[in-house]
């Protein structure tokens, strides 16, 4: 499983530049004063030899008493306890801060790797200000500079040490493999008992009470599945519970090994934001999603009641409107026969390829249909495509010109793609690459 790596800190040590540099994109704000990140972001590094899942967390004060200081630190806490691996930084301006201290007294009961990384180290005067952070009694600490990147690659060498290599999708062709994600307290334990039969998870009302991922295989219609729940009794730990809410890694690991996420959504309290980041995050890594409204016995209805539902939903996940919606109880069991159909679907068309010159007749015919804008005084040819992969459909496109394809026409292209091949419920890739000779 893919390895997750904290960076947490005191505010305004730099802790958003560096997550951006290693992302190497801007996702996290980054503002020249202290307090700007207050959630953690997420976000999977895979640039170097061996792919990360990367937390940016909101600053860490240990002794603050202030309102929105404590809701950093709980976050920072929650943080630290959900990853693998520490990136401890601190600021060469600053010098070694009561606070950062306080924080590496922390972390040595922490039973976890901790990098001690001294940040806007840019030349060699900044370099000798470095020594008063030997004090902390460490063995060793990264000084290096998140904005111009120096030293940078000299951690990510020893932290590849660290991390497992990426591996290939092992997973049988016939295997399926389903994550139930969402929200704490959304009825995740009480789906997968309905679906599997029998009480395989301890579901438990209270909100925050599932903690790891428990995997679960069985067969249906003839056809191998794992069911990957991210439940388990989560043992009591030193953060508050009103942080729970704002755990996401569980889910996201689980999603690393999926195929299809089941996104569960509470009926009673809609669409929330975090919904919507873990959601963008299975669509970012090319996941299938079906969006599963729970607990749909509990509001009170009129004729109006799922039409209102589904425009919410759709005006939410405007980005996955190829997503299947379904409104089920786990409670009452109403509906939950319809999701296991509508997993075979789209676990059909996941694994769909479609042969060779299908795909070229395709093509000719939307470039036909609607040829692309012109770059510049050339004219963009396509010259023929070839699926690469599977899971999810993604196919190659040669082109003179990949760079100048616009990107309202690759989504005029993928809704031909979706269209023609029976690829409607599932979301599709295309890439661009320069070479070819047959021209469309």
């Amino acid at each position: 499983m893919i390895k997750t790596v904290a960076i947490v800190g005191r505010p305004n040590v730099g802790k958003s530049t560096l997550f951006n540099r290693l992302l190497r994109k801007r996702k996290a704000i980054v503002e020249d004063f202290p307090g700007v990140t207050r959630d953690r972001h997420y976000a999977e590094v895979n640039r170097f030899l061996r792919p990360f899942l990367l937390i940016d967390t909101g600053g860490f004060e240990p002794v603050s008493e202030d309102r929105l200081l404590i809701q950093m630190r709980e976050q920072s806490q929650l943080a630290v306890e959900e990853a693998d691996i520490i990136f401890f930084l601190m600021d060469v301006k600053d010098g070694l801060t009561p606070s950062d201290i306080e924080i590496a007294k922390m972390l040595r009961q922490v039973d976890k790797p901790v990098f001690y990384l001294v940040n806007k180290v840019d030349g060699e005067k900044q370099e000798a200000e470095t020594a008063d952070f030997y004090t902390l009694g460490i063995d060793k600490f990264y000084s290096l500079s998140a904005e111009h990147g120096r030293g940078i690659n000299d951690l990510i060498e020893d932290l590849e040490k660290l991390l497992p290599p990426a591996l290939e999708d092992s997973g049988a062709e016939n295997e399926i493999r389903m994550a139930i994600v969402g929200r704490p307290n959304v009825g995740k334990s009480s789906l997968v008992n309905r679906l599997l039969g029998y009480e395989r998870v301890v579901a438990n009302p209270v909100a925050g009470t599932t903690r790891d991922s428990i995997d679960t295989p069985f067969t249906y219609n003839q056809k191998r599945f794992v069911l990957i729940d991210t439940a388990g009794i989560r043992r009591k730990g030193r953060i508050s519970q009103s942080v729970e809410k704002y755990s996401a890694v569980t889910a996201l690991k689980a999603m690393d090994r999926a195929h299809i996420v089941l996104m569960v959504i509470d009926a009673e309290d809609g669409v929330t934001d975090q919904d919507l980041a873990v959601a963008g995050y299975a669509y970012e890594k090319g996941r299938a999603l079906i969006l599963v409204v729970n607990k749909w016995d509990l509001p009170e209805k009129d004729d109006q009641t799922m039409g209102r539902f589904i425009a919410e939903v759709q005006r939410r996940f405007k980005y996955l409107p190829f997503a299947p919606l379904l409104f089920v109880s786990a409670l009452t069991g109403q509906r939950v026969s319809k999701i296991m159909t509508k997993v075979e679907e789209v676990a059909a068309e996941f694994n769909q390829r479609i042969p060779t010159a299908k795909l070229n007749q395709g093509l000719e015919e939307f470039v036909s249909k609607h040829p692309p804008a012109m770059a510049g005084d050339q004219r963009i040819k396509f010259y023929y495509a070839a699926q690469a992969a599977v899971r999810p459909p993604t196919f190659v496109l040669f082109t003179n010109r990949p760079d100048k394809i616009h990107f309202s026409y690759q989504r005029y292209l993928v809704n031909c793609f979706r269209e023609k091949f029976d690829f409607g419920q599932v979301p599709v890739r295309l890439q661009f690459k320069g070479r070819g000779k047959k021209n469309f």
